[in-house]
């Protein structure tokens, strides 16, 4: 993969003289500045604004253990993050709450400061996934707070547990609204390449030419697709996805988290939700996977303070504090411990995402910046298969031109 070597370069040496000051600063997170040059920090925190009064007394407490460290935190999408890290790196927050497929753009920009002090802690306490998506290039990064996936939500006056397990019963017992056709349907329909064997940029995420969805596989997969769009029990759904299960139109959708509270709303007692459901692409069922997002603190690389920062960030993806964030803010967490926690347990969506974050059922999303260039081509290839624009024959041309066309980007 081409870097961009001066700035590699530079965040090298950077991280040479972190390494020298951690080695004088020594141990864990509790630990009381012990460095000259870390003495009365003053470091930024950015937060999504959903999440400030959350982590205001989170920030009090740290500051209680740490008296000469002052944090100011601020509202700052998270969705923007390495945007707005790179408009002018030495004015933004010295913390900040990133979603971990923007981390290799940070890294090969040399925005984004390596967790050399509490790498340990986050692969001993963070699910095998989390640690994953926190990790580019055989280096961890971030310090996982969170994870999401699309699960299944139903109206469970139509659907009972059983049907909903696999895509046929779920479709001809009932009515699935769901987006092969439109703006979106990238995100939720790509994994079914992964579903039936295929690799998106190789096994971990990180290889631009591991994509092989031009095979036999992916051909099966775009039959699949275009067959939906025959299945009575498939429902194109969009904007309108949420509103079709309140009025009936639909019995099931696909969506994550996020949805919960409105689906709820619109579903009262008959609310129901469940991982997703296995799906036959040609080869008898397989698990239909979704991509795996992970919530992380990342550390700014221009930080003055790195000591403090990477304490802050340690501190605020402590157990006890992603429990917290999980019961104000239903966030579920990347913590081992925290995820087998009574009140997380207990929670349906929760627990259908947790299902959802284990390697059978997802794929951690890519951190390769050609990402960002992939949705586009993609989307077209699912949105004219299912539409019927693509004749069957051209298929596997059009999976050959996918494949070149995205492997090339970061060359």
């Amino acid at each position: 993969m081409k870097r961009n070597t001066k700035k590699l370069l530079a965040l090298g040496v950077t991280m040479t003289a972190a390494v020298a000051m951690l080695a004088a600063c020594g141990g864990g997170s509790s630990d009381k500045k012990t460095s000259a040059e870390n003495e009365n920090a003053s470091i930024k925190l950015w937060v999504d604004v959903a999440f400030v009064d959350t982590y205001k007394p989170l920030v009090e407490e740290f500051e209680k253990e740490h008296k000469d460290w002052k944090v100011t935190i601020k509202p700052s999408e998270s969705a923007s993050a390495q945007e707005n890290l790179k408009k002018d790196p030495s004015a933004a927050a010295d913390v900040f709450m990133m979603p971990h497929d923007q981390l290799g753009q940070m890294v090969d920009a040399g925005i984004i400061y390596a967790n050399t002090k509490y790498e340990d802690s986050v692969k001993e306490n963070s699910t095998e996934s989390a640690v994953e998506a926190a990790t580019y290039d055989g280096k961890l990064y971030g310090y996982p707070y969170g994870v999401e996936s699309q699960i299944l939500y139903y109206n469970k006056a139509k659907l009972t547990e059983d049907d909903v397990k696999s895509w046929e019963t779920l479709t001809s017992k009932g009515k699935l609204g769901t987006n092969f056709g439109e703006a979106g349907a990238n995100y939720i329909f790509t994994p079914l390449f992964m579903s039936n064997g295929d690799e998106l940029y190789g096994a971990n995420g990180e290889d631009i030419d591991g994509t092989n969805f031009n095979n036999d596989k992916g051909v099966q997969v775009l039959k699949w697709i275009r067959a939906q769009k025959d299945n009575p029990g498939v429902v194109q759904s969009n904007a309108d996805a949420l509103s079709n299960i309140g009025n009936g139109k639909t019995d099931a959708f696909l969506s994550g988290p996020w949805s919960k509270n409105d689906v709820e709303k619109a579903l009262g007692d008959n609310f129901a939700v469940a991982p997703y459901p296995t799906v036959d692409l040609g080869n008898g069922d397989v698990q239909q996977k979704a991509f795996l997002g992970v919530k992380l603190f990342g550390v700014n690389a221009s930080t003055k303070s790195p000591v403090a920062a990477m304490a802050l960030a340690d501190f605020l993806t402590s157990k006890e504090n992603q429990l917290t964030v999980f019961e104000k803010n239903g966030t579920v967490p990347a913590n081992k411990e925290a995820q087998e926690d009574e009140k997380v347990k207990a929670d349906d969506v929760a627990n259908a995402v947790m299902t959802m974050s284990d390697a059978d059922h997802s794929v951690v999303m890519p951190k390769l910046p050609a990402m960002v260039s992939f949705w586009g081509p993609v989307e077209a290839v699912i949105n004219d298969t299912y539409n019927g624009k693509i004749a069957e024959d051209q298929y596997l041309p059009k999976l050959d031109k996918l494949v070149k066309d995205t492997s090339k980007l970061d060359k």
